[in-house]
């Protein structure tokens, strides 16, 4: 794959800085995850299963992944009403490329907190 270092220049028209900048949070990762595992989940069920994510935080996100065509948003016209989530095509499409993500990030994790603890070790002073 060959890539042009033009094609990384700050400008908003920039594909990766604008994709990354949408979704590259770790709330937004894991709804995708989530709904490409489960399929359709309502607000409730994603909060419970996310867990440490803020109601605020998550109807943002749940929003912001709306606005990009990842997720989809079924109101149905009931007492109380019932809102489902669910992948889009294009959500669906990311699955395979954060899945990529996760196996790397799950083969490589140990060397990388290896390396932490190194580091710290080197930077951080010690205290007398």
């Amino acid at each position: 794959m060959e890539y042009s270092l033009k094609n990384y220049q700050r400008s908003p028209s920039c594909p990766i800085r604008n994709v990354l900048d949408r979704f590259g949070d770790k709330w937004s990762i894991l709804i995708i995850i989530i709904l490409g595992e489960v399929g359709k989940m309502r607000f409730n069920e994603l909060h419970k299963t996310i867990g440490d994510v803020s109601q605020k935080m998550l109807t943002t996100t749940l929003r912001t992944l709306e606005a990009d065509g990842l997720i989809s948003r079924k109101v149905f016209p009931e007492i109380p009403p019932r809102v489902e989530y669910e992948l889009t095509e294009i959500g669906k499409s990311l699955v395979p490329h954060i899945a990529g993500l996760s196996a790397w990030a799950d083969e490589h994790m140990p060397a990388i907190k290896r390396s932490r603890k190194k580091f710290e070790k080197v930077t951080v002073p010690e205290q007398a």
